[in-house]
Order: C-alpha cells, then structure tokens, then sequence
C-alpha cells in the first residue's frame, strides 16, 4: 500500500506589518507557491492561511486567490480552520475561542464554499483545556509535533496515523507531525527529500505527516532561489507524483479512510524549538547545553520527551510587557462580554479579536514582542474596544487593582481623551499613557532583557549549509546590524516614564523608589505620592486633564543636590525620518533616533509625522534635557538586529535644587 503524504502549509502575516513586507511576501512566496502547486491537480495537500491574510490578499491581490478557490473546488485543496485572528487558543477565554474558531469558518464558509474539519493551532500550542472550543465548533482533528506525542512515550515509528483525545467529554482527534519532515522540507535536495518518503514507506508507514509555514518556501533566507529559482518545488512534486509508494492526500481524506490509533493525553507543550525559547537565558543556555550533550551522546531522539523546556504561557512570565498586554486584553474581553449585545457598538468584537493576535505576546526565532509595530498593533485594538465601551457604559475616572498579578496594584487615571496607569510600586511611574484619539500608548517601550542566544553573537557569523541542500534558518548565525557589547546590557529596571533620581552634593545617585500613595482626588484624577530622601522628602503628584497630564513635584528639607527624572516615551516612527524634536522657536534640532543634550528649557515638541501629532513637553523651572534613542538586540530568521523601542528623556535640575516642579505632557494632533 502507498505511503499517504500529508502535506499542509500555514500561512500568517501580523497585524501591523509592513505594507513593504507584505508585497515582499507575496512576490517571493504565497503568488509563485500557488502558481507552482495550481500546475500539478494530482498534488492533493491542507492549507491553513490566517483570516487577516486572506483578506489581504483578496483584497489586494484577487487573482492569486483565485487560484487557491479554483484549486479548492476541484478537491486538490483542503482548507483548515483555526482562530480567525491567529491567537494561541490556549491562552485566551473559551467565549473569544468559540468566537475566534466560527469567525474562521463563516469566513471560509463566504469564501471558499467549504466547512473546515481540521484546524490549525497557532504555533501548536496545545493545551487540554482548547478541546471543548474545538469540538464545539465542529473541528474533527488538529495537528501538532510528534514531539507533544513523544513526551508520553509514544515511539516516533508509531506516529503514522492520528490519535484521540478527550476532555470535559468532548473528542478530538490530533495529527502527529513529523519533526525530521519539518527540517528535511524544503531544505534537502528534492530528490533526498523524496528517498526519504520513499523509505519510509518501505517500512509500511501509513502515512507521513508535514504541517508547517509557508513562508519557508521562498521568504526564509535562501529559499526563493532554491526552491522556485532552481526548481526545489516541482521537482518534489513531480518526484512524489512519479512514485508508486507515495500518493499525496489531504487530512480528511487519510482521516475519512483511516481509523484512530487509539486514545491519547499531551501534556501542554508547544515544538521543540518553542519549549526552549520559553525559558528565562540561564535555564535556557542550561537547556541548550543539556540537549547538546544528549545529542553528542546520541540519546537525544530516544529521550528527547524526557528532556521537557517550558510552556508557550512563560511568556508572560518572562517579558512583563507582554504579560500587561494579556491581562488588559482578558479585562477587556471580560468587560466587553459583561455588556448587553444590543449596547456593544459594532466592530469591538472584531478589534477584541484582533488583539489576540498572538505575534506581539512572545519571542524565538519568529515572534514579535520585540517589533514596536505589532506590539502598537495590539493596543490600538485594545484601546479601540477600551473607546467604544467608555462610550456606552464609562468607567470610574479613578480605580485601583492589580491588573498583572505581580503583587503591586495599579492606579488607572482616566477621561475622555487619556489615560494614565501609575505603578503603586514605589517608583510611581507611568506603566501606560493612552491617547484614545491616536490608539496609541506612548509608554510602550520595552525594556533590555537577557538572552540566552547573545552568547552566539560572536559566533560564525553564518551556520554552515549541509553538504547537500541549505541551512534552514534554525541553524543560521548571521547579522542584521553591527551589534555592540553595551547594546546587550539588561535594563536594572523597567522601561517607564517619571522614573525618578536624586544626585546628592557628594555624586551619589539614588533612584526614588520609596513613594507611598498618600491620597487619592477621584474628582480632579490625581493622586499624591511621597518619598523620603536623606534628610527630607519628595511629594509628587499626578494628574490627568482633559488633554494633558501634569506630574509635579515639592521638595522638601533636601540637601544641595540635583533631581531628575525619566521619561521612556514610544512613537511609531522610532529612528525614520518622521519623528522629530521642535523647539520653541520652530528649529529641529534632530530626530528620535538621535543622541542630543539642551541646554535648560522650557517647551519642546516630540511630533511624529506617521502618528500624525505627538507630545508637547512642558516643564517649570526649565530642566536640561538628554535624549537618547533606546535599543535592544534580538534574533529573527534574517539574523540579530538592533531595533529601536523608544526615546529615553532625563530631564535634569541642577543647583540646589527646585523647591516645586512641574511636568506637562499635552496630547497634541496636527
């Protein structure tokens, strides 16, 4: 009997991306890989695309998509479900699972004409608890790694076929994929990957089972010109097709024909590669290491299910910034299914699930919490559906609660127009500054964290490519940027805004990080904080106006010193040419991605052109001002990069010390 080839492909862009990026993607990758496969209608194969992509490219790009709908109706192509807005299913509420899983397949449903059997998990995050959303919603199979299978003891041999699980007495059954298909295709030679196949249906395997992105075939360094410059794709296709031991199907063809291998239980896990990138850098430099000696060992594929990482949720854990981006995103869900339907005003459903996108909440070798753009993608989801239930059922202008579960409240200062979240932490610095016209929080900025790959940064700057094929891009050391030791320097604290310093006469420089919330004026939005200092202490007070916010401060009974305070501020343009800093006296002096110190002033403008407004910073008595452009080093695909999260403002008072300062930040819009 003929070994059934599964072959399904996933595709996804985020939200935010780059209009360049996208055009990009599509030339290199999604219009030749379906020209190529739309030649061979004996080719059967899955295709997942993410419901954002696909109205990308119906919209943009109608006759590619048609492609994919002729192929479709002539039975080459199954489609698969998932969340239609690409979320982990895992690690949003069941109500936003149910609704992300049928919005895909009423898509579909207008699309294509078709009902989806299986679904696509995004980054095959499994977790027990997604089964009753998927069978609810009509989803008979999913795939995941061989490796979840492994971590119970299941052979890599037996692992031809599907298996059965349950939860809350609901079934679902669930696609093993191969890991050694994962790297073989498409980076071995056609010819290889196709020997390889072919053995493996001389040992009487039922089937082979292959799911991964798209995007390898043509966006991934190299691959273009391997596999559409010099034919990689139809020469595996026409291999398997000439083959009497392979015959390619789809999922629900081998699923309809075939009968389960029996019942099965995985632990929450994710691929391989994701389990290590979960992990803080020691534990994930004493992962690496320990899968190295097991491999040098030869032990690792019989014990590699043994040899557990963490979970997709240590995200959360590990990056702070995403962990507040999911919290706000669950009270918002929680908010927004708290009222009525007849009173929710439309699209704060859709924008809820656009801020599930999953690429802003985590980083590896792919994902995004390192890219301002998609991180500013999320909260301005969040904020629009934050809007539009402020407008039919307003929130208290003041409240207090520990949204992030880090064992410190917050205090959420809110109108019509902003909103200022203080830590209550003792540094009473600013987590989020919303500008509801804009949907953008100036306080995204994320700060410098260690990881475990910069020890690799002075590696080879490129992995060897195997004796015969290319190097896939998990084996590749490579340079986006010139990186330097001091742009690999962990931040000592977050990246906040009103952070604040004393400098005493003898050059000591403590940070203030003793204020106590004092009292609270919910009818003007304030609250007054105070701290000792030396001898004396610091009262600062924040306050939310209609369209600015004033923090100032009292000194009191401090020695001869120098105050100063931070501020991290996130704009869309970073280091492009659209932001900039105006004087008073309408000079530009440069740009945020500039070193640049004043002499003391008063008022200056940080305008950003692709926001189109910014900030108008005020400050009494002037203050000198240092600006410096804050970076931070991360690994893609295309190899380690400095990429610009903010601007980093001190502003300095110098002398003895003001008795009373004053600090305005105004919303301002061109």
């Amino acid at each position: 009997m003929a070994l059934s080839l599964l072959f399904g492909v996933h595709g996804h862009q985020p939200a935010g991306n780059f209009p360049a990026i996208l055009e990009q993607a599509h030339a290199r990758c999604y219009r030749p890989f379906f020209e190529t496969l739309h030649r061979y209608p004996e080719f059967r194969f899955s295709v997942h695309f993410s419901g954002g992509l696909l109205e990308y490219l119906g919209t943009r790009f109608p006759r590619d998509l048609a492609l994919l709908q002729q192929m479709v109706a002539r039975g080459q192509v199954e489609l698969f479900g998932a969340g239609d807005c690409e979320p982990v299913l895992a690690a949003i509420p069941h109500r936003d699972r149910v609704g992300q899983l049928n919005a895909m397949t009423a898509r579909l449903r207008r699309c294509f004409r078709v009902e989806p059997e299986g679904a696509w998990l995004t980054e095959r995050v499994w977790e027990a608890s997604v089964v009753t959303a998927l069978a609810e919603c009509g989803i008979r199979y999913v795939t995941v790694d061989d490796y979840h299978f492994a971590c119970t003891g299941k052979a890599v041999a037996a692992l031809d076929g599907y298996f059965t699980t349950e939860e809350d007495g609901r079934t679902l059954d669930v696609f093993p994929i191969s890991e050694q298909l994962r790297y073989r295709l498409p980076f071995s030679p056609a010819a290889e990957a196709v020997a390889h196949l072919e053995a493996l249906a001389g040992e009487g395997r039922a089937a082979a089972i292959y799911f991964d992105d798209i995007e390898k075939f043509g966006i991934w360094p190299e691959t273009w010109d391997w596999v559409y410059g010099k034919r990689w794709l139809e020469r595996f296709i026409e291999g398997v097709l000439a083959s009497p031991q392979l015959r390619p199907a789809t999922y629900r063809d081998f699923h309809d024909s075939h009968a389960t291998r029996g019942i099965v239980y995985l632990p929450a896990t994710s691929y391989v590669e994701m389990n290590e990138w979960t992990l803080p850098a020691a534990a994930a430099e004493a992962y690496a290491d320990l899968t190295r000696r097991e491999k040098e060992a030869g032990r690792y594929e019989r014990d590699k299910g043994f040899l557990r990482g963490g979970i997709w949720r240590n995200f959360f854990t590990r990056y702070p910034e995403a962990n507040w981006m999911h919290k706000r995103m669950l009270a918002l869900s929680h908010r927004l299914h708290e009222t009525a339907p007849g009173r929710r005003p439309p699209g704060l459903t859709e924008a809820l699930y656009r801020s599930q996108e999953n690429d802003a909440y985590w980083h590896g070798l792919f994902g995004g919490i390192y890219l301002p753009h998609l991180r500013r993608a999320v909260f301005r989801q969040l904020l629009e559906v934050e809007r539009g239930l402020d407008a039919v059922a307003p929130r208290p202008a003041v409240a207090r609660y520990d949204l992030d579960h880090d064992g410190f409240e917050e205090l959420f200062l809110c109108n019509r127009r902003l909103q200022a979240v203080v830590g209550l932490d003792g540094a009473a610095g600013l987590r989020e500054f919303d500008d509801y016209g804009f949907r953008h929080n100036y306080c995204d900025v994320l700060q410098r964290t260690a990881e475990y790959y910069a020890r690799n940064l002075h590696a080879e700057r490129r992995a060897a490519a195997p004796s015969s094929g290319i190097a896939s891009a998990h084996d590749r050391v490579s340079f986006k940027h010139e990186i330097t030791a001091g742009d690999l320097v962990p931040d000592t604290r977050p990246r906040r805004s009103f952070l604040d310093r004393w400098t005493a006469e003898g050059g000591n420089v403590s940070d203030v990080a003793g204020y106590r919330l004092e009292g609270i004026d919910a009818g003007r939005r304030c609250a007054t904080f105070s701290a000792p200092v030396g001898k004396g202490s610091i009262t600062k007070r924040v306050e939310l106006e209609d369209g600015r916010l004033v923090v100032t401060y009292a000194l009191r009974g401090l020695d001869t010193g120098a105050f100063s305070t931070e501020l991290n501020l996130a704009f869309p343009s970073c280091d492009g040419f659209g932001g900039r800093y105006l004087l008073a006296d309408g000079t530009i002096p440069g740009g945020f991605g500039q070193a640049l110190d004043f002499p003391p002033l008063e008022t200056v403008v940080l305008d950003d052109r692709e926001l189109g407004g910014g900030l108008v910073l005020r400050v009494s008595p002037p203050a000198e001002l240092r600006a410096r452009p804050h970076f931070t080093v991360s690994r893609s695909e295309a190899g380690f990069e400095r990429i610009m999260q903010g601007t980093a403002i001190t502003l300095s008072w110098g002398g003895d010390g003001a008795a009373g300062i004053a600090v305005a930040l105004e919303a301002k819009a061109d």
